[in-house]
């Protein structure tokens, strides 16, 4: 796992065509911008999770 420290206002790109940017940090949580393709799918991870449940049943 890479891990990289990030302050508010400041990105990473994930190849040529993902930016992630974060926005604002509160106590625990932190917001994220992720500007990607359309056909880049993007879902937290319970979602993600969720999703692949279904797909298996």
């Amino acid at each position: 796992m890479l891990v990289l420290s990030r302050r508010v206002d400041e990105s990473m790109f994930i190849g040529d065509d993902i930016k992630i940017t974060v926005l604002d940090i509160r106590g625990g949580q932190v917001r994220l911008g992720i500007i990607a393709p359309e056909s880049i799918k993007v879902h937290r991870e319970e979602v993600y999770n969720r999703i692949n449940k279904d797909t298996q049943s």
